[in-house]
């Protein structure tokens, strides 16, 4: 757990030295066979994920419910692997939240140019998607401003929102992760192999349109 505090304190280090300075293409997809790194690669692609809570709410109190929440791990190209989120409590899957903040949250290439330009279904195992269990905790400190700066650069209209909201900054604390990025079932990571992977080469990958 201290090696895993380490880490992280070092990824946010480097998180905040890059945040404006990689380009915001779609960089190379790794390897199939390379989960934690396709995993890690999907996160940080991705701007926005589906977080599913269980409901505090009548009529579906006690049932699944899923919500489209903006995220961010860092800058495209070298980001921390933890999706952070800014939230407020008058949204109603916060509100599950402060009851349990046990959630999964899913994110997939077809929110990338990815999956269409490849011809490949959303739900195609080839258009990789993955999932995230564990649960949603507030942050502050030096790692709220990475999250401010890693969010608000690749979701400025943030900047703008109502200040009477009272928003905080939240991430997703990890304790599994899901991959389905090819066929033959899904695949599991761990906490500990996912954050250690390196998802990203040196040279951005071209889109071809």
């Amino acid at each position: 757990m201290e090696e895993m505090e380490v880490n992280m304190n070092t990824l946010l280090a480097a998180g905040l030295l890059l945040l404006f300075a990689m380009p915001g293409e779609l960089y190379r997809i790794p390897p199939h066979e390379e989960v934690a790194r396709m995993a890690r690669f999907v996160a940080n692609q991705c701007n926005w994920a589906s977080m599913a809570t269980i409901s505090t709410h009548e009529p579906v109190q006690g049932q699944p419910f899923s919500n489209a929440f903006s995220t961010s791990d860092g800058p495209v190209g070298s980001g921390t692997g933890v999706p952070y989120m800014y939230l407020t409590t008058m949204e109603i899957s916060v509100q599950d939240l402060k009851v349990n903040p046990q959630a999964s949250l899913s994110m997939s290439l077809a929110q990338t140019d990815f999956c269409k330009n490849q011809g490949y279904d959303p739900q195609d195992p080839l258009c990789a998607h993955i999932i995230f269990s564990g649960s949603v905790l507030e942050i502050n400190g030096t790692e709220a401003t990475f999250a401010k700066k890693a969010l608000f650069s690749r979701h400025p209209e943030m900047v703008d929102w109502p200040t009477d909201h009272n928003w905080f900054f939240a991430k997703m604390n990890i304790t599994k992760v899901w991959v389905l990025d090819y066929f033959g079932g899904v695949k599991t990571v761990t906490p500990e192999d996912y954050f250690k992977a390196t998802p990203f080469k040196a040279t951005p990958y071209k889109r071809h349109h």
